[in-house]
Order: structure tokens, then C-alpha cells, then sequence
């Protein structure tokens, strides 16, 4: 079985509001719309490179044709 969904089936309701209120004051509630954009652009700027790189892979493989 995938770790992933090992690790997602341990995590129910009450475990995701305890997550959400250690955040809010780690972080307070300012903090937390900055901290969601910088990770958006972080995760667009990931799946652009990997879509780049498939790009080049795709090419590579029809100059071998």
C-alpha cells in the first residue's frame, strides 16, 4: 500500500482542526494568506520545471525517430 494513503487515512477531523489552530498560532491569521501565496508560486513554479522538462524529454525522443 502507497505511504501516502497510509499516512492520509491516519488523519481524520479532529486531527486536521488541531493541525489548523497550532498553525493559526504559529503563524496568526495575517501571516497565513502570505504564507498560502508563497506556496502557491512555489508549486507553479514546480509543475512548470517538471512541464519544461517533459517538454524535452518529448523532444529528445522524436530527434531519436
Amino acid at each position: 500500500m502507497n505511504v501516502l494513503n497510509i499516512f492520509l487515512g491516519m488523519i481524520g477531523g479532529p486531527q486536521v482542526i488541531i493541525i489548523i489552530v497550532v498553525v493559526l498560532l504559529l503563524f496568526g491569521g495575517r501571516k497565513i494568506p502570505e504564507l498560502m501565496r508563497g506556496l502557491g508560486s512555489g508549486i507553479k513554479e514546480f509543475k512548470n520545471a517538471s512541464k519544461e522538462e517533459e517538454d524535452l524529454d518529448t523532444k529528445k525522443e522524436e530527434k531519436k525517430k
